[in-house]
């Protein structure tokens, strides 16, 4: 059972997700190599999924598009929680039992005891705390999938797993928020058609290749697109065998009081007035004055019938998106609940008590707190069911978020604490002087942003953002920078929740379009709200906050902070300089840079809030001073030189060789190496005679079923099984292009050996039976020792086969050319721009960009090879690859596990005698154990480049070069030349004697 909390920490509010994360990474060690207990204890579903997300190769060849380490701990821990320890107590256990399970000593805390007593916390219940622009919704996603997948395998089966569900709602706390999950499900709205939407844009088919296994895509994809409803057709719309219902929050609560807008004041704690109490208590006053016409009445009927529509389906799973909305409010030291958590424990108890665990809620949210009391006296209550914590510290760190900083201005720091609106006797109100201090402070700020943005991308377009106190300071705050600081009408936008029924839906659907494509825009410039955009605002470029709100609030600080943590420059090239950022941040220091950094011009009186995260070096301060400074930091652009064109490199690539003809390879099965890592007798222990056991798919290593291996039909069938699987693996991985999405193969095509398919499965057989264990091997025998084939299942055998035959396969491999063969040149000047930063490049005259830069943190190595370069007069011309601009400049070798995957070369060079592919290594990476494959196939590249003509490669012949840290000084030190080096160090062909002992 789970590793038990640490007794100091048994106060802690975050003690379950302490254990709970211990426990996970315990049992989840060596996940990524597919060695992981947590594998042993999942439904195989489950296991397929693990791998897919986790999966080192998988990862691998998605490249960028995998979850982070924050995503990664909050999917692992709620399906531990859910299904491994769910599984112990099946049918009751609620949140206490998850207590008992990992964090007992949690419970010796009396208040804790109380409230999860409560009914509340009854069903199963998992709260995730993740900062804002973390990913939630992608976490979100991917438990959908999980218990979509797993249900349906279930029910396959002929069984009803009560772990999992086909029915999900997932809640909004308002229309922001609303819309945005509209779009991750449905896809983007299209133009100038009400109500229609582009599934292709929908999160979860442009990033399938993430969230979902190439076999089940489809499946998903009808999943969501035949059974999601939105909140109008909840009850309403016919669904398949499940239903995927997004709703904001007033669908769940009861009462007049739930319009059908987003809440823009702050949270009132106060009791309700007389009027409204009588106004819920009397019957309703007809008319439609009163707002009871037959469309207002008709709405509440409607809602009313959802509630029991839900409470009556068989099993139910709520998301709750944003739910700091849902939980208790204490007030005067007692607790309440609002409406929608009392709508939902209806709709649990209508569930729990019937059949068991058949409603679960997942909460997500970056502030899962109450706040209580108020100045010294506040305090923080934690939801009780915080399973993950990947807080905003972390995220910053990490480099996920936008860093941090508040803008200390004299002026600002002179301001006396009156920061609210100035208002009349009438109440009519005006801007303070402080306010309109902070929103000159903020404006010059973001001037200076975007003067200096647009030296280095005129395509990137900071924007700022106001909060008000209320909808009346907006329009004041419009008015004065418009009047007062000059910007037009389109460069200010204001946004409350009145401002849709005011325009209308069809004007409101152009509003909103504009605002959530305000990154892509030079106007508007500045955004100004009250609260509607707190949340579910995803946008990237606000680069500038001024908050001009009354709340000491620290939920509306931090959630006024989320707006603008998105990042913006998420490009390679500005790496160094935002992690140079975030260091200098974390010492104390004023960041050389605000590329990815937030200002916030704030008010002193709001300073304790962000005196934590300072402290902690999450966040920073800028003064007066750094006006000076280029908002860029040292980043300069890198633009093609003049006469680019003398220096610029053709890369060609065969697009096609005309009639060429793939001659079938010859394997002698009788050289193949043979299995000599384990033995027969050790692989017989990891064996158990006559049980069930999980196949393992050799197509993409996932898990393909429970077989039995006790019947001879078995035995047989399982064979033949496992010899097409086996084929189809080693075809599918050796035959066809690695795609960028990261898919390791495209469904259903095999283009490789695909007229000689019967011929690798004969060698396949014959390898089995005569050479796999060095000797005669029969895998239909069953012997006193258990059955034969089974020894074929295991990972080290098939990672052996997929591995001597993929090698074999390619030395083997032939053609017969016919004709002339078709080539493209790629040129590096189809990139016309690179970033670099001045202090760490220099400029160059044998480049065709103005300057060539290295890495600030490990690049001395590509300094040094740059400047000698430079200086070298028998080199004619150079360039630095950068990975994510010449993308195209990549070379596909295969792994130790036989797996396809892709690297860059560092560096191009060009003498009279050759073009040379280059790369350079510090000594401690000569060890990697797949860089002698990567060497193997750039050396194929070259020698396939070079056999064609002279004038369809470009003139000299290509040739690899690997530079190691020691042999680039020895050689620089004696005053060589580089281009003699390089001509040296080169790879020959495979007949040289080293190349072979390269290659063994």
């Amino acid at each position: 059972m789970a590793r038990q909390a640490h007794h100091s920490e048994q106060d802690n509010p975050l003690a379950l997700s302490i254990a709970l994360t211990q426990y996970t990474n315990r049992i989840c060690h060596g996940i990524e190599y597919g060695e992981a207990e947590i594998l042993e204890r999942v439904t195989p579903t489950t296991a397929e999924l693990l791998r897919w997300w986790f999966g080192e190769d998988m990862m691998a060849a998605r490249g960028w598009m995998n979850f982070h380490a924050g995503q990664r701990q909050a999917i692992l821990n709620a399906i531990v929680a859910h299904e491994v320890l769910g599984d112990v107590q099946m049918g009751a256990m609620g949140l206490l039992g998850l207590y008992q399970q990992v964090a007992p000593d949690a419970l010796r805390v009396t208040s804790r005891q109380h409230a999860l007593a409560s009914p509340s916390n009854a069903h199963p219940k998992y709260c995730f705390k993740m900062a804002t622009g973390t990913g939630k919704t992608w976490v979100l996603q991917a438990l959908l999938v999980w218990q979509v997948l797993n249900k349906t395998a279930a029910l396959a089966e002929g069984v009803d797993d009560a772990r999992f569900t086909r029915y999900f709602m997932i809640v909004a706390p308002g229309l922001i928020v609303y819309e945005r999950l509209l779009d991750a499900f449905c896809g983007k709205a299209l133009p100038d058609q009400q109500n229609m939407r582009d599934f292709e844009s929908a999160d979860i088919k442009q990033f399938a290749d993430l969230f979902i296994p190439e076999a089940q895509r489809e499946a998903i994809f009808a999943f969501v697109y035949g059974n999601l409803c939105c909140k109008e057709e909840i009850g309403q719309k016919t669904t398949g065998n499940g239903m995927i219902a997004i709703t904001n929050w007033h669908l769940l609560a009861e009462g007049d009081f739930a319009d059908e807008q987003d809440d823009d004041s702050e949270q009132d704690q106060t009791p309700l007035a007389v009027h409204e109490v009588v106004k819920q208590l009397l019957a309703l006053p007809p008319g439609k004055a009163t707002g009871n016409s037959l469309d207002v009445l008709d709405k509440r009927w409607t809602r009313g019938n959802v509630l029991e529509y839900l409470a009556e389906l068989p099993e139910l799973l709520v998301f709750n998106d944003e739910a700091h909305h849902i939980h208790e409010v204490r007030r005067a030291g007692e607790v309440s609940e609002v409406e929608w958590q009392k709508s939902l424990m209806r709709i649990a108890q209508s569930k729990t008590n019937a059949r068991g665990r058949r409603f679960v809620q997942m909460d997500f949210s970056a502030t899962p707190y109450n706040d209580v009391g108020r100045g010294k006296h506040r305090t923080k209550y934690f939801f009780p069911h915080i399973i993950t914590d990947f807080d905003l510290k972390t995220a910053m760190r990490e480099g996920l978020v936008k860093s941090v900083v508040l803008n200390q201005r004299k002026e600002i720091g002179a301001l006396p604490l009156e920061f609210k609106a100035e208002r009349d006797e009438q109440g009519n109100p005006t801007l303070s002087e402080g306010q309109r201090v902070m929103l000159r402070a903020g404006l010059q700020k973001l001037r200076k942003l975007e003067r200096d943005f647009a030296a280095i991308d005129p395509d990137r377009y900071p924007k700022m953002l106001v909060v008000c106190e209320d909808t009346a300071v907006t329009p004041l705050v419009t008015r004065f920078l418009q009047e007062h600081e000059g910007l037009s009408e389109d460069d200010v936008m204001s946004i409350d929740s009145g401002k849709r029924v005011t325009l209308g839906e069809k004007e409101w659907l152009s509003v909103r379009g504009r605002l959530f494509n305000v990154d892509r825009h030079i106007s508007p410039r500045v955004i100004v709200s009250v609260l509607m955009l707190r949340e579910g605002f995803d946008v990237s470029n606000i680069c500038v906050i001024v908050p001009l709100r009354s709340s000491q609030a620290p939920i509306l600080l931090e959630q006024t902070i989320g707006r603008g943590l998105r990042l913006m420059w998420r490009e390679e090239d500005y790496a160094d300089i935002k992690r140079e950022n975030r260091e200098r941040i974390h010492a104390g220091q004023e960041p050389k840079s605000l590329l990815d950094v937030l200002t916030i011009i704030e008010h002193p009186a709001f300073q304790f809030f962000y005196d934590e995260l300072m402290q902690s070096g999450g966040a920073g301060m800028t003064s007066e001073a750094s006006d000076g400074h280029h908002s860029a930091g040292d980043m300069v652009a890198a633009d093609l030189c003049e006469n680019f064109r003398a220096f610029d490199f053709g890369v060609p690539f065969i697009v096609q060789e005309a009639q060429a003809w793939r001659q079938p390879a010859v394997l002698k099965v009788g050289e193949l190496p043979a299995f000599t890592a384990m033995t027969r007798s050790y692989l017989r222990e990891l064996l158990r005679k006559g049980d069930h056991f999980i196949s393992q798919d050799l197509q993409n290593t996932a898990l393909f079923g429970d077989c039995c291996v006790d019947g001879t039909v078995a035995q047989v069938a399982g064979y033949n099984d496992y010899l097409s699987r086996l084929t189809r693996r080693i075809s599918q991985n050796w035959s066809e292009e690695l795609p960028r999405t990261g898919r390791i193969c495209a469904h259903g095509i095999t283009p490789y050996l695909q007229t000689s398919e019967a011929i690798l499965t004969g060698w396949l057989d014959d390898y089995i039976w005569t050479q796999l264990f060095g000797d005669t091997f029969h895998p239909l025998e069953v012997t006193p020792e258990g059955e034969n084939w089974r020894y074929l299942l295991l990972a080290p055998v098939v990672d052996h086969i997929v591995k001597v035959f993929a090698e074999a396969l390619t030395q083997q491999e032939r053609y017969l050319h016919v004709g002339q063969t078709q080539v493209r040149m790629r040129w590096l000047s189809e990139v016309p721009r690179l970033m670099v930063r001045e202090s760490h490049s220099i400029p160059s005259n044998k480049c065709l960009y103005t300057r060539q830069g290295w890495s600030a943190f490990d690049g001395g190595l590509e300094r040094d090879f740059i400047c000698w370069a430079q200086e070298d007069a028998l080199v004619l011309a150079f360039c630095k690859i950068s990975d994510n601009r010449h993308g195209f400049l990549r070379l596909r070798y295969v792994k130790e596990d036989g797996l396809s995957a892709f690297y860059h070369p560092d560096f191009l060079v060009r003498t009279h005698e050759a073009v040379y592919l280059v790369e350079t290594k510090i000594n401690q990476q000569m060890a990697r154990p797949n860089l002698r494959r990567k060497h193997k196939a750039a050396l194929a590249w070259c020698e396939r480049i070079n056999g064609l003509d002279a004038s369809q490669r470009g003139g000299p012949p290509w040739h690899y070069v690997m530079l190691d840290e020691h042999l680039l000084h020895e050689w620089q030190s004696k005053g060589a030349h580089l281009a003699e080096l390089l001509d040296f160090a080169r790879l020959r062909s495979a007949a040289d004697n080293s190349l072979q002992a390269l290659l063994l």
